[in-house]
């Protein structure tokens, strides 16, 4: 019997021992582990119902970037419900939240362009300025903030710090020709200091090397020289600007000028300021000139809108950038007949 019972000091006891020990502490790690990670899997469950009900707070976005390792562009793309939501002070919460635990500089640069477009797109100019200056001081060739920061300037009516935006662009390798006529006509148009006459003069010298502001250096002369305009209407084409052309008050119209203009005779028939047509080629012009003519007139006119030529949105108002892709001078105006809300010689003037 004493045979049987093993002794402490037997060596089998001790492996007996140390194999007993291993599978005792193996047991209570994987049991601690499966514990941890139901609790962990509980956690995950509250925070994705959170989510589907739009409930996440900022400190659920570091929980998961810290606690769960969850890929930093899945929570950004997270974070970014929200502006599809139009909810952007809850994005820039959840950016800056970000911003405290982010060490990574490539991370941080890519949390600090979002949170800029964010202000940008949420209307806080200054702070969107503020957020691109600060990538640009240790990223200064960062295309993109200097893209935002001209837009910023340029809405801000800084055109002069605006155009130093296309140099930086320029260097880049970037084409701002485009850029810089644009920034020069409206760094012209918005000096108070100069008479119309001398800007209608400047611009007018853009304007023959560069077709491309036509509408703006039109809507100009319109509303300030109209002298000018009608002098030299052979010069520009009326149908890029219909609306502008349609909504001109009566009195304002040089009607010798518009004889020779077959846009113009069409257009001015249609609108009952003429009856000197009976048919036009336009389908719309056509139905408005018969509507003209009859006796019992129905109140018809048309309704324009504007399609970008590059992302092809519509818009209901002329913008000189695209408000979606922000190219520049890119709408094109659609016209339609639509009922009638004005008189027939009102102007939007």
């Amino acid at each position: 019997m004493d045979n049987i019972i093993l002794e402490y000091r037997d060596p089998l006891f001790g492996i007996i021992l140390l194999v007993a020990l291993i599978f005792l502490i193996s047991f209570v790690t994987y049991s601690f582990s499966i514990y941890k990670e139901r609790l962990a899997r509980e956690d995950y469950r509250k925070l994705s119902l959170r989510f589907e009900l739009g409930k996440l707070k900022e400190e659920d976005y570091v929980h998961l970037y810290k606690t769960y390792n969850l890929p930093f562009d899945s929570i950004l793309l997270l974070a970014s419900s929200f502006l599809h939501k139009g909810d952007y002070n809850k994005a820039i919460s959840v950016y800056l939240t970000l911003l405290e635990h982010v060490n990574d500089r490539v991370k941080k640069e890519e949390l600090l362009e979002l949170l800029g477009t964010t202000y940008f797109k949420g209307g806080f100019l200054q702070r969107s300025k503020e957020i691109f200056l600060r990538i640009l001081k240790f990223s200064s060739r960062n295309k993109n903030a200097l893209n935002h920061l001209l837009l910023v300037y340029e809405k801000l009516k800084d055109f002069q710090k605006a155009k130093e935006i296309t140099a930086c662009l320029e260097e880049l390798d970037k084409d701002v020709s485009i850029d810089t006529i644009y920034l020069d006509s409206l760094i012209i148009l918005n000096d108070s200091i100069l008479s119309y006459e001398k800007r209608t003069e400047l611009l007018y010298e853009i304007f023959k090397e560069n077709k491309i502001i036509e509408r703006i250096f039109a809507s100009f002369l319109i509303q300030f020289n109209k002298t000018f305009f009608w002098e030299h209407i052979k010069e520009f084409n009326c149908a890029k600007y219909i609306d502008l052309m349609w909504y001109l008050n009566f009195d304002d119209i040089d009607f010798d000028k518009v004889s020779q203009n077959e846009f113009l005779v069409e257009l001015y028939n249609a609108k009952g300021y003429l009856n000197t047509l009976k048919h036009s080629s336009d389908f719309d012009f056509d139905i408005l000139i018969l509507i003209n003519t009859h006796e019992h007139k129905i109140k018809a006119s048309l309704d324009f809108e504007f399609v970008c030529t590059v992302c092809k949105h519509s818009y209901p108002i002329f913008d000189t950038r695209c408000p979606h892709c922000h190219n520049i001078l890119t709408l094109d105006v659609k016209h339609r007949l639509t009922k009638s809300f004005y008189t027939s010689n009102q102007s939007l003037q």
